[in-house]
């Protein structure tokens, strides 16, 4: 089985990227043939890096970035050049480029299509490539969601429930250094630490987060860890409202900083308010620290399926400061309570969300897709 992954971009700045990442050597593991197509990004050099046997990431070079959209017209000309190489295509959706790339490479072979999430924001976007999704969806053999809810829930899926499946993310365990866990808790010593990460931006709804601190005591800390636009936004409502000793913005978080706070913090809360908001993988990473979730109720989205109210965590609504501050006190004043929901996210870590677990499935989707083509 020879299987090539289309879409974002090289060197890794998100989730989707990331999961195609894991995947390329997830599979590369089990010693099926797995590489990468995908466009250069911050002016990294475009090229060819080869993993090993089983795996190569070719990054063709970026023209220009139109409508958050990276436009590497080098993509198609070498899908053209290795598609008949490949007995699957696996396309990750949203990317135009990526879709434009498979449309033109005259490639006539199995594509698995990953649905990470619907266009929301980019709605010139999606005017100008409605047609060419359309298409995408219509060609592939199969698409794949990364939750249940997510793809049953999409107004541009809701005819194509007959070739629907998902495959969840799933993480490698985050394992902190237990100094550097030390060191945090001294730094809050006697607090009920709440972690959150993302990047500072409105569908993170950070804002409602920060605004739970007015119903918290001085008993607990909360800890925000990212970058974004609206850090000097964020950073004004915490005086305004007089949370400044209470809320911290923590900035940019390198990887072994980022796994401590997993490991010191008490809970793990995700704030998100829009359906941009598919998936979280912060939340699967603070559940292979057996942190109980505390995250929203998005209509749509797989942030609720993800975390199981009342075994993970719990689950409230969206915009909801006072429910926020008050899930936060129920996981934290009983221990038997802390400790069900602590007990409940790992299980379901390990049940659904390591990445052996994703690569498992993705073979299966595989072997699915190939025997159809074989039986037909």
């Amino acid at each position: 089985m020879k299987v090539l992954q289309i879409g974002k971009f090289y060197p890794i700045r998100g989730g989707v990227e990331k999961v195609m990442y894991d995947l390329m050597f997830g599979l590369a593991g089990r010693h099926v043939q797995c590489d990468m197509l995908c466009a250069t990004t911050d002016h990294h050099p475009a090229g060819i890096l080869s993993f090993g046997d089983y795996s190569r990431l070719i990054a063709m070079h970026t023209e220009i970035k139109l409508a958050a959209t990276t436009i590497a017209p080098g993509m198609i000309a070498k899908l053209r050049q290795i598609a008949a190489q490949y007995d699957i295509i696996h396309i990750h959706h949203p990317d135009p480029m990526a879709c434009l790339t498979l449309f033109l490479s005259g490639y006539q072979g199995k594509v698995v299509l990953h649905w990470h999430s619907d266009i929301l924001k980019q709605k010139l976007l999606l005017k100008f490539y409605s047609m060419l999704q359309d298409w995408l969806i219509q060609r592939a053999d199969l698409i794949v969601g990364t939750s249940p809810v997510y793809v049953q829930d999409s107004p541009f899926l809701n005819k194509m429930q007959h070739k629907i499946d998902y495959i969840p993310i799933g993480v490698d365990k985050v394992t902190p250094d237990a100094l550097k866990v030390e060191q945090i808790k001294e730094k809050y010593k006697n607090k009920k630490l709440i972690f959150s990460l993302g990047r500072l931006v409105k569908y993170k709804g950070y804002e409602y987060l920060i605004r739970a601190a007015q119903h918290l005591n001085e008993d607990y800390q909360i800890v925000i860890g990212g970058q974004g636009p609206l850090y000097d936004e964020l950073r004004l409502l915490k005086k305004q409202l007089d949370v400044e000793n209470r809320v911290e913005l923590l900035g940019f978080l390198p990887d072994e900083e980022l796994a401590a706070y997993y490991g010191a913090c008490d809970v793990f809360c995700l704030s998100s308010i829009l359906k941009t908001e598919a998936f979280a993988i912060v939340q699967i990473e603070a559940m292979s620290c057996a942190k109980p979730i505390i995250s929203t109720r998005i209509p749509s989205s797989g942030v609720s399926w993800v975390n199981a109210d009342g075994y993970s965590g719990l689950v409230v609504d969206v915009e909801d400061p006072m429910a926020i501050a008050q899930a936060i006190r129920t996981v934290t004043q009983n221990k038997d309570t802390y400790e069900h929901l602590s007990a409940g996210s790992f299980n379901r870590y390990e049940s659904l969300f390591t990445r052996d677990k994703m690569v498992n499935k993705c073979l299966d989707i595989y072997e699915r897709v190939l025997s159809n083509r074989k039986a037909g």
